[in-house]
């Protein structure tokens, strides 16, 4: 039986590493995308619904471990990391499974095994939620230990009629994508910027700003409440604003404690 598999990890020539060795030991798997980060992961994974997701730990924007809490039990989860003293113990409370980078040929076959009986057991895909948040949360505690630093940015430079506009960051409210450009709405007002919100991700502070839908990140400091919707779906109301903001399926788990 064929199935469907998703990798993620920001070093290009590691994923056409792993896809190269599943393809040799798994060649009914198709790989049927790629990700450079967790944001992309999590945006994939709701698009293409792959039965399997290998995810790097440590990647810019939002971790791996980030990005398998928003998928959950929808897939199989494999971490790859390089630092395994911090992810066995999680791991092998058998929620989720791990390759270490350098890619071992004896251990991913191991890994193919396991997932192979997984999927053929179908209710095995819809397991323990609580043992996965478990085994996530305390790889989440080990991780932060050893946290991956990037530059935030600071300031957007946008173009308002005939003028360059500085904006600084904290008073963003949201912004929100299209195509080819990201609307920036900030307590002066709105400018058009050429820049993808997937850039925009990486770069902002995450303890601040956060990603509820493919196409909009949002300031947490102007959110007043979240209101959930139909179908595993939620609305976000701003302070002292008529506009609400979507947050898809994918992002809903930012809000658990709803």
């Amino acid at each position: 039986m064929t199935h469907r598999a998703l990798i993620a990890d920001d070093e290009p020539l590691l994923r056409e590493h792993l896809a190269t060795h599943l393809t040799r030991q798994w060649p009914e798997l198709q790989i049927v995308g790629e990700a450079r980060n967790g944001r992309e992961a999590v945006e994939l994974f709701d698009e293409l619904r792959p039965d399997v997701v290998f995810l790097d730990v440590h990647m810019p924007g939002i971790s791996g471990v980030d990005a398998a809490r928003a998928i959950g039990p929808l897939a199989q989860i494999v971490f790859v990391t390089a630092f395994e003293q911090y992810a066995v113990q999680a791991f092998e409370q058998g929620a989720i499974d791990y390759v270490v980078k350098p890619l071992d040929e004896a251990r991913l076959a191991s890994t193919v095994l396991r997932l192979k009986e997984r999927l053929a057991d179908r209710a095995a895909r819809h397991g323990d939620d609580a043992q996965l948040d478990a085994a996530l949360e305390q790889l989440a505690r080990r991780l932060s230990r050893h946290p991956t630093t990037l530059p935030r940015l600071q300031w957007i430079r946008a173009s308002v009629g005939t003028t360059v506009k500085l904006i600084p960051v904290d008073q963003v409210i949201y912004l929100r994508s299209d195509e080819k450009y990201t609307l920036v709405v900030w307590e002066g007002g709105e400018a058009l910027i050429r820049k993808p919100i997937r850039e925009l991700t990486d770069e902002l502070d995450p303890e601040q700003f956060a990603q509820v839908h493919r196409s909009v990140i949002v300031n947490l400091r102007q959110v007043a409440q979240v209101t959930r919707g139909a179908n595993e779906t939620a609305e976000v109301q701003l302070k002292g604003r008529t506009e609400t903001l979507p947050v898809s399926r994918s992002f809903l788990h930012l809000f658990r404690q709803m």
